[in-house]
């Protein structure tokens, strides 16, 4: 019997009391690769991809899967095998992209400190197009072009002053923001790059921020960005390319009313549409969070004065979240049972007090030694962790149908310790 016990953990049915993952128990995964542990659904990334493409599919777009969301090559490469292209923002994603087997004409690079170095390698690459974030990235891309002999395709990341009505952290398109070039200068901007040797000025970029829960901000900075394109264009411009960045918002199970795919691509053709540009899209958060959970298991039950702690095995260096953006995350035992319900501090073993997963969470009663998965893990979960108080990183699973296989192994305290060196002095 299959249990949907929240709309949002629908990749994660509770098939015969037990929590799954395609045709896997994940208890059964927590058997072989111990806990905790990362695990992601084939199938859910897939549909994820299939409903972005859908959505954009009168548009002629580009699926760019922003990498920095989860970077790992076998995620990549479950992409790269549907035909995404990839969202960069550094060399270390661009190889990892490579390495997937993306080829380097859907990769677009973005970031706002591309060195002349960084630069090189893409260019040798002949990546798909840099977004440009300021006007001194601009002179060192036309510097580096001109001495390889080549052309770098651009588009300016234009920054709308526009209020994302997302968290103050993850907030990329006001204007004391430190990303883009602001929409007043624009012109003037791109009137500089159609004079430097070595740039190809082909389109428009902006991303304005992540975990975007209303689709207003969304139409705001559409409008912009469409009476710009007129603009340049008016100036003898040949912008063929937009790129809307990603930012759509997931449910994380605080019941925020989340847009779907198809009306953040209907938005996009109702306000860009009409100008016949190629449209690129850069999702990464709502492309993998329901695709991913963490997988811990409780050591300790401790009874405080007023409440009790589940202590788990999973911490803070391995999914920072809660701690980072005070974000909250649906935590589900892997076993369903319809047991009487108490509240629970939800912490991990590292010292800090910030390493808090949820206060007064309500689950059915735990007990040492209880599977617990924290859900929506997928996005910025394993790729921000850390080995802080000399904690291993964790493992990253990958299902498929009833086959799953270890993506990334747990990392030794042997290679973890030399990676320090002592001098021969000390």
């Amino acid at each position: 019997m299959v249990l949907q016990v929240m709309s949002n953990q629908k990749n994660f049915p509770y098939v015969d009391q037990q929590m799954c993952v395609e045709s896997v128990s994940l208890a059964k995964i927590a058997q072989a690769v111990k806990t905790p542990f990362y695990c992601y659904s084939s199938a859910a990334i897939e549909q994820n991809y299939y409903e972005y493409e859908q959505a954009f599919i009168e548009q002629n777009a580009l699926i760019c899967y922003a990498v920095k969301a989860n970077s790992n090559v076998a995620v990549l490469k479950t992409l790269a095998n549907l035909g995404a292209g990839m969202d960069v923002v550094s060399i270390g994603e661009i190889k990892r992209a490579i390495k997937a087997g993306v080829s380097p004409n859907k990769i677009v690079y973005s970031g706002v400190a591309k060195t002349k170095e960084e630069i090189e390698v893409a260019l040798n690459l002949n990546i798909l197009q840099f977004n440009v974030e300021s006007e001194p990235e601009l002179m060192s891309i036309s510097e580096v072009a001109t001495q390889l002999n080549t052309t770098a395709a651009i588009a300016l990341r234009i920054n709308p002053d526009v209020e994302a009505k997302t968290h103050a952290k993850i907030t990329t398109g006001k204007s004391e923001n430190k990303f883009g070039i602001p929409i007043s200068k624009a012109l003037a901007i791109y009137k500089i790059a159609a004079s430097l040797p070595g740039i190809l000025i082909q389109g428009v970029d902006v991303h304005i921020g992540s975990q975007l829960t209303d689709l207003e901000p969304f139409r705001e900075t559409y409008i912009k960005i469409a009476d710009l394109v007129c603009k340049l264009r008016e100036e003898g411009h040949n912008i063929s390319i937009i790129d809307i960045g990603g930012g759509l918002g997931v449910d994380y199970g605080d019941g925020q009313s989340i847009p779907s795919k198809s009306d953040y691509g209907q938005l996009a053709k109702q306000y860009l549409g009409q100008l016949g540009c190629r449209i690129i899209v850069e999702p990464g958060r709502s492309m993998i969070a329901n695709a991913g959970v963490l997988v811990t298991s409780v050591i300790y039950l401790k009874k405080g004065e007023d409440r009790q702690f589940l202590i788990l095995d999973a911490a803070m260096n391995d999914f920072i979240r809660p701690s980072l953006y005070d974000a909250s995350h649906d935590i589900f035992p892997l076993n369903y049972t319809r047991k009487k319900k108490e509240y629970y501090d939800i912490v991990g073993p590292v010292c800090e007090t910030g390493d808090t997963f949820a206060k007064k969470k309500m689950l059915t009663s735990c007990k040492e030694g209880d599977l617990l998965s924290i859900m929506a893990c997928g996005a910025y979960g394993a790729v921000m962790s850390s080995t802080y108080n000399t904690r291993r990183l964790i493992p990253e699973v990958l299902v498929k149908n009833t086959l799953f296989d270890v993506i990334r192994e747990r990392t030794s305290y042997d290679d973890l310790i030399n990676l320090d060196t002592v001098p021969t002095w000390c």
